[in-house]
């Protein structure tokens, strides 16, 4: 029997990315190398990593310097196709001229595969008395198991992320003690072994902030949501740098906790900051299926009275939307509420419907890890011209509650969880107000995976206008209209509402929801199945749900998941393209 202690390699050099573009765009090669090996990934690592077949692009390789390379070449491939866990690969290379040209034949034979055959986790330290769910996160993350291949970038990824969800929580200065992979080459057999030390648990002390130079330490304070003296967790500070970025005040946001075994308690946390100038300048152009192409900018002093309050200008055209608006707020306060003024206006034209919306009022808004908080008193002075008769206006003075909960496994690219807003106002006659109405709002969407790489989505949206006079004493823009990318597919942009000469007018009461299967073929590139089903209605009594249908593209975009869509509206038999980006909300 023969046994072999398997440790770490060093990653060989990476391949040129020119040789990932183009075959007309590749770098001119001085001779050819044709690598047979299966399976696949085997043969790409050797392609990219064998330095006979890297410096074939080299004009300066000399002949010693090439039969060098050959005779290197069996060890090299060895070498990489036992970190794949090929630990006894038969190798032939085979040179030949063509056309006066060299020609390199580098046939692997990889034998089987090594398997791993036992797997031994050991815990020591604090975590087996005071906290054993740490230690079977931390079992659960190894993610190596009886009978899997054995690969070094495997056995190493296992390691180091069991260590990471020990660190994770409590265990800051958590340790890799021991590490062994035993491996047999005759039998193709892997023995792993690994014993962490978890080290004492670690509470969080004061806050230790550098960077501030234009704007006050304190707004640090007051968004900061760690107790002095509380165990130590990753989650809540990535909370901690969270709050601190969505402030406006700083472009980049570091944080570092000292990881001493010697002095766990009250362990500092270093805060390093850089601030954005007092003046900021936003722009861009885009476009979307629903409102066609865009133009949007913003204005930003971020240091109005010298106390650093953020004054903002903002605006957006669009082919069927002009928005405006002007915000004045305070600098967070305690447990990170921020207080503001804002006034805006709101220009929509379609579906045969002219709506003009001005808003005045305060608000009070709280961002957390997951959950939004907003409270508002808004005025609205809301005018609507459509085909026949005159225009109508409405006012309101409404005070609203919003609440938006996101619990998925990842906010950009979600596979499982859900999202949930909700809103809700009131409004009394004769209180700045032509008549008393309760509105609510509720939108959610559930993400279900199914196996490795297919997802399930739903989504409903309900809201309604509850009042005892018609709709024409509300604003229009409380009230509800559907269709569109993110509503019904298959019908166009809110043109599902209450038909008056053409007009599509807004109504008192909507119903919509949607399903939808993505299977995804990549890691970026996926296709979808949907049905969307929805209505607009001032009367229950004579509902008519407008049903949609299609097929889409996905793709994980590096700036987040575009949605390519065709629709077929069942009521209207017409189909429409749409193109997304972004999830719902």
């Amino acid at each position: 029997m023969c046994l072999a202690v398997f440790s770490a390699v060093a990653t060989p050099a990476r391949a040129d990315i020119l040789t990932t573009l183009l075959p007309w765009m590749r770098p001119r090669t001085y001779y050819d190398v044709d690598i047979q090996a299966t399976p696949r990934d085997l043969r790409k690592l050797l392609e990219t990593h064998l330095d006979i077949a890297r410096f074939a692009t080299r004009a300066d390789v000399n002949e010693d310097q090439f039969e060098f390379l050959v005779t290197a070449t069996p060890q090299q491939v060895r070498d990489l196709a036992s970190t794949a866990g090929y630990f006894t690969p038969v190798v032939r290379t085979d040179v030949r001229m063509f056309d006066g040209r060299r020609h390199v034949r580098v046939s692997v034979d990889p034998g089987p595969r090594t398997t791993i055959s036992s797997v031994k986790l050991v815990f020591r330290g604090p975590v087996l008395t005071e906290d054993p769910a740490q230690e079977n996160t931390a079992r659960f993350a190894f993610s190596l198991h009886d009978g899997d291949a054995f690969t070094q970038s495997g056995w190493d990824d296992a390691k180091y992320a069991s260590l990471k969800a020990l660190q994770a929580r409590r265990y800051l200065g958590a340790k890799i003690v021991y590490s062994e992979a035993r491996v047999d080459p005759l039998r193709h057999d892997a023995q792993l072994s690994v014993t962490f030390d978890s080290g004492p648990t670690f509470t969080l002390g004061k806050l230790d902030v550098s960077g501030p130079r234009r704007y006050p330490g304190y707004i640090i304070d007051n968004v900061n949501p760690l107790s002095p003296g509380e165990i130590y967790d990753l989650n809540r500070v990535a909370e901690l740098q969270r709050q601190v970025q969505n402030t406006p005040y700083y472009a980049s946001v570091a944080i570092d906790v000292d990881a001493n075994t010697q002095k766990p308690l009250d362990t500092p946390v270093h805060v390093k900051v850089s601030e954005f100038p007092y003046n900021n300048f936003r722009g861009g152009v885009g476009y979307s299926t629903d409102t066609g192409a865009h133009v949007q900018g913003s204005y930003t002093y971020l240091n109005t009275f010298g106390a650093a309050w953020p004054f903002q200008v903002q605006g957006r055209l669009d082919q069927i939307q002009k928005f405006g608006q002007v915000q004045l707020s305070m600098p967070p306060g305690p447990r990170a509420w921020t207080n503001s003024l804002v006034a805006s206006y709101t220009t929509t034209d379609v579906s045969d419907t002219n709506i003009y919306s001005a808003r005045v009022g305060v608000q009070r808004t709280r961002t957390s890890q997951n959950i939004d908080y907003a409270y508002a008193l808004m005025f609205y002075d809301d005018r609507l011209t459509q085909n026949v008769g005159p225009s109508s206006r409405a006012h309101a003075l409404v005070p609203t509650w919003g609440w938006t909960r996101r619990n998925v496994d990842d906010p950009l690219f979600p596979r499982s969880g859900n999202i949930i807003r909700m809103e809700a106002g009131l409004a009394l006659k004769n209180v700045g107000t032509e008549q008393s109405f309760l509105r609510a709002y509720m939108r959610g969407q559930q993400y279900l995976p199914i196996g490795h790489s297919d997802i399930m989505v739903f989504r409903a949206e309900l809201g309604g206008v509850f009042t005892s006079g018609p709709s024409s004493g509300i604003p229009a823009s409380l009230l509800f209209r559907a269709g569109g990318s993110n509503s019904v597919r298959g019908y166009s942009f809110q043109s599902i509402g209450n038909d008056q000469s053409g007009s599509i007018l807004p109504t008192k009461y909507l119903v919509t929801g949607s399903a939808e299967y993505q299977h995804w073929f990549s890691h970026d590139w996926g296709g979808a199945v949907f049905f969307d089903v929805g209505t607009a209605t001032d009367t229950w009594g004579e509902k008519e749900f407008d049903p949609g249908a299609g097929i889409g593209a996905r793709w994980r975009s590096p700036v987040g998941p575009v949605n390519l869509d065709l629709a077929y509206g069942f009521r209207t038999h017409s189909v429409r393209p749409y193109l997304t980006l972004g999830i719902a909300f």
